[in-house]
């Protein structure tokens, strides 16, 4: 395998990578934010009142999202699969 295409693979993994992490780390940016301004207008400073909503958004995104990622997970596996008697040169 020369470095341009172990360079290419791992470049496509990557960014394969942020593309399945990202909702889930926008979700939990965007509860986190909310949960944090609830707690300022309200002097409350509990640290269960930012940890229970990320929890509870997550676990509803991932129940929404499975399906697209078993999709885009299985797809991107036959990619990789398909390209691999191309690596041996």
């Amino acid at each position: 395998m020369n470095p341009e295409i172990a360079i290419d693979l791992f470049k496509t993994t990557v960014m394969f990578a942020l593309y399945i992490v990202a909702p889930f780390l926008i979700t939990v940016m965007v509860v986190g934010l909310l949960s944090s301004l609830l707690q300022s207008v309200t002097s409350l400073q509990e640290p269960t009142l930012t940890f229970a909503p990320k929890l509870i958004a997550l676990a509803g995104l991932a129940l929404v999202l499975t399906p697209w990622l078993l999709r885009s997970i299985s797809e991107f596996t036959i990619t990789i699969i398909n390209r691999m008697p191309g690596l041996a040169h």
